[in-house]
């Protein structure tokens, strides 16, 4: 089955509900301490999204560099593209230094943006980071978007086309949370901490999820391997970068 039967197949049957519904349905979660998660299941209507997909995944000039983790050299286990604003700084993560390609480079990438703005009132994004996963084979381990170049409380919003997958979040260890997991703390309470310190959303075709606040600071996020699956999720992840 091709990846446009199949994510039909999983879509929603109510398809007269109107796209402007669609967009204003959305869960904010609060993970305390000034750290939220805002998901938006259908910000793209379902056709655009496609229309869009089909773009990404034949016009992006895709690359997978080799990066450094740990110490070692290895492949990037998926496929990325860096776009960015005249003055920005450059952009060097794992050792790795990508090309930045200019908005007018990729002109449909300009009418994505606008989108994104239009569902983010006051957000101000200048900078693009595109990943294509070919399959559950590619992923992205626990990390955190805490550069300085961000900011102390960037917001990053994660707009996903194609194959959906699951995302997750998880609290960063501190030394209060390992004091409080002493043999003294009940099963129960163990248990309760243990769910509010981790979240998992599904990202599917044409959803946003927006992490804000001290997220970046206190909670790593991944998308881990799913060795079943076959076909292709393209994700943006717009920023802005600190002039």
């Amino acid at each position: 089955m091709s990846l446009r039967k199949l994510v039909t197949k999983n879509a929603n049957p109510n398809r007269n509900e109107s796209d402007d519904d669609k967009t204003k349905r959305q869960t904010t979660v609060i993970l305390g301490n000034g750290s939220q998660v805002v998901f938006i299941p259908r910000l793209i209507s379902f056709d655009q999204a496609w229309t869009w997909f089909d773009y990404l995944d034949t016009h992006i000039p895709w690359t997978r560099p080799t990066i450094r983790v740990f110490g070692r050299s290895c492949l990037q286990p998926r496929d990325t593209c860096y776009v960015a604003s005249p003055g920005l700084p450059q952009l060097v993560y794992s050792g790795y230094q990508p090309h930045a390609y200019s908005w007018d480079d990729l002109p449909p990438l300009k009418e994505i943006l606008e989108a994104v703005h239009k569902a983010l009132p006051g957000s101000t994004f200048n900078s693009l980071l595109l990943n294509r996963y070919k399959g559950g084979n590619d992923y992205v381990a626990w990390h955190s978007d805490d550069e300085k170049v961000y900011g102390s409380t960037p917001e990053i919003a994660s707009l996903s086309f194609g194959c959906e997958r699951e995302f997750f979040l998880k609290k960063k260890p501190s030394k209060t949370s390992q004091e409080r997991t002493s043999d003294q703390e009940s099963t129960s309470k163990r248990l309760k901490r243990n769910h509010d310190d981790q979240h998992s959303f599904t990202l599917k075709h044409g959803s946003l999820l927006v992490m804000r606040g001290y997220t970046q600071r206190d909670w790593l996020h991944s998308l881990p391997k799913r060795t079943k699956l076959e076909a292709t999720r393209i994700n943006l992840t717009f920023r802005h970068v600190l002039l």
